[in-house]
Formats: C-alpha cells, sequence, structure tokens
C-alpha cells in the first residue's frame, strides 16, 4: 500500500512541479492524474501496484466531504449573508451548462447525419 500510495503522490507532485514551471491555468493534481493515465495506458502493468489502493481510496472517499462540510458550517453566516449571489451563481451557471451540452448534442446529431 505504501509504494501505490507514494506512486499517487509522486505524480501529484509531478503535476503541482509542470503547473509551476508552466504557469497553466490547470490544477496541478489534474495534470497529475493525466500524467497517470497516460502512465497506465502506456504501462499497464502499474495498473497492478496502484489498483488496490485507489480502490480502498474511492470506497472512503466520503471522508473527504467532511472538511468541506465544516468549512460551510463555520461560514454559514456568510452564506446566509450572499445567499442571493450564491443562488444566482448556480442557476446562470446550471442554464448555461444545460444549454452548451444541447446545443453540443444538436450539433453532433447533426454532423453524425451527414
Amino acid at each position: 500500500m505504501i509504494p501505490a500510495l507514494a506512486t499517487l503522490l509522486v505524480f501529484q507532485l509531478l503535476g503541482e512541479t509542470l503547473v509551476l514551471l508552466s504557469g497553466a491555468p490547470v490544477p496541478g493534481p489534474v495534470v497529475g492524474l493525466a500524467l497517470l493515465l497516460l502512465t497506465l495506458v502506456l504501462r499497464p502493468s502499474v495498473l497492478a501496484t496502484v489498483k488496490p489502493t485507489a480502490q480502498t481510496l474511492l470506497q472512503h472517499l466520503s471522508l473527504l466531504f467532511v472538511p468541506a462540510g465544516v468549512g460551510v458550517m463555520l461560514h454559514l453566516q456568510r452564506l446566509g449573508d450572499e445567499a442571493l449571489a450564491i443562488g444566482v451563481a448556480l442557476v446562470v451557471s446550471t442554464l448555461v451548462g444545460l444549454a452548451s451540452a444541447a446545443l453540443t448534442m444538436a450539433w453532433l446529431m447533426k454532423k453524425a447525419r451527414q
């Protein structure tokens, strides 16, 4: 389990380093995850090492939401003060996401018919 955790953390560190050096507007862990995916595609033998630990982490993923819940409770007053702005942002972003997904699907369906 320790070597697998070390592997995951090394890929996260690589991602953070690449983002820091390049200034890319992408979170470092996302770049690290992409590097891990590339490694797994090129060397499938790495999967056997990482898979059990990754499955265990995924089984306990809900524990990672505890700090976020504590943060919400800690800043409940501020959330109440800015409820209108938060609500508008949620509604507008949901509508924009739905519209862009619908337009993309319509475009792809039109392209598939040709």
